[in-house]
């Protein structure tokens, strides 16, 4: 991804980490004051006062001082955003104020800011994403051994952050606070630290045997993470993922003669026109048509790519589950341009997107995890 001409991580550096001088920069973490939380695990006040208490417990972790200017300013802009979600999603239920799916709702919060005006948070995409990550996942080391498979969630989330920092933005959440019962919450951070360290992805993902094997085990979930699978898969799926304008078409025109000849292209626009069906109209019947080809190209192992926007992870995995389960190899390949450029295209595009249409899709845009299929590859400049 190209580097945005402004380096505000610099400037968080330079200005000594202050939530304040943020504000400035992004007046968007003024809707988190007055925001009301349970005074149970909350009683220091709304979501902004909060908020400052973590910013400033983070600069005085030990293990802070050991990080890079790079990792110290994107974990302290993650600190500052990590309850962006709450405002949109707090509620009084049963007398207790809460906040539902939170932590999801602020990583697409962020991320649509950050996409939408990257000037302004001049942040590379990989930068942008290690932050949405980890407001995603701030909440796991308080809660991750009550899931089903605590296990396998670390290791999801070891596969887009490094757990070393989730575990300190995390820390510094539960010391950011005045609870009722303090220390429970801190001691289950404490026990994230340990199991992560204990699993070996305190630095980094685990080091599979083979893509297969990496590929399996999150399929599967209950597979030994260090077993060596014999890779039986006989032919390679392209499922493609982006907003619409983000490329596809060009990347398809430049990349699918990789082979020794053409590979088909299962186009959902393309069946749409074909089948004169207008825009929003009876999808399901498009869905199906496309489905019935991916699946003659499946029986017959043959190479395809599958062209659609695919920018909701379940459906992605439903795609991934049908084709892997004929033996193909799946790739997710991701593209991405620059907002200004896909308004432009689309002021130009025969097809005009509506732009409520267009905003609605990059609200609900779930990037493709690292786990999500054989290999996922992020591209822009299409």
């Amino acid at each position: 991804m190209g580097h945005p001409s402004r380096n505000i991580l610099a400037e968080i550096t330079a200005h000594g980490f202050s939530l304040h001088r943020l504000t400035e920069y992004y007046p968007e973490l003024l809707t988190l004051k007055d925001v009301p939380q349970n005074p149970e695990y909350h009683a220091e006040g709304d979501v902004f006062r909060h908020t400052e208490m973590v910013c400033a417990e983070l600069t005085k972790l030990r293990p802070w001082l050991e990080l890079s200017e790079e990792e110290q300013a994107i974990l302290f802009l993650a600190a500052a955003f990590h309850d962006i979600g709450k405002p949109v999603c707090t509620k009084l239920e049963d007398g207790k104020w809460v906040s539902p799916r939170h932590t999801i709702l602020g990583e697409k919060i962020f991320r649509r800011i950050a996409y939408r005006e990257a000037e302004r948070f001049g942040l590379t995409y990989a930068q942008r994403e290690l932050i949405a990550k980890l407001i995603r996942y701030h909440g796991l080391p308080v809660w991750f051994w009550t899931k089903q498979q605590p296990e396998l969630d670390l290791y999801k989330a070891a596969e887009s952050i490094p757990l070393r920092l989730l575990y300190l933005l995390s820390k510094a959440d539960i010391l950011g606070r005045i609870e009722a019962a303090p220390g429970s919450l801190l001691d289950q951070v404490e026990l994230f630290g340990d199991f992560a360290m204990e699993l070996q992805l305190w630095n980094g993902p685990h080091t599979f045997a083979n893509p297969y094997t990496r590929f399996q085990f999150f399929q599967k979930g209950d597979l030994w993470q260090n077993a060596r699978l014999y890779d039986n898969t006989s032919f390679d799926v392209i499922l493609l993922s982006g907003l619409p304008l983000s490329g596809k078409d060009t990347w398809i025109a430049q990349n699918s003669r990789t082979y020794t000849h053409a590979i088909p292209v299962i186009s959902l626009d393309d069946l749409r026109e074909k089948m004169g069906i207008a825009p929003s109209k009876d999808s399901g019947r498009v869905a199906q048509a496309a489905l019935d080809l991916a699946r003659g190209c499946l029986r017959r192992k043959q190479s395809f790519i599958w062209n659609a926007t695919n920018i909701i992870q379940e459906t992605r995995q439903k795609l991934v589950r049908l084709f892997a389960g004929y033996g193909a190899r799946v790739h997710i390949l991701y593209l991405e341009v620059p907002y200004e450029e896909l308004l432009r295209r689309n002021a130009t595009r025969a097809r005009h997107i509506p732009e409520t249409v267009l905003e609605e899709m990059i609200r609900k845009l779930e990037i493709p995890a690292p786990w999500e299929a054989y290999e996922v590859t992020v591209l822009s400049g299409y």
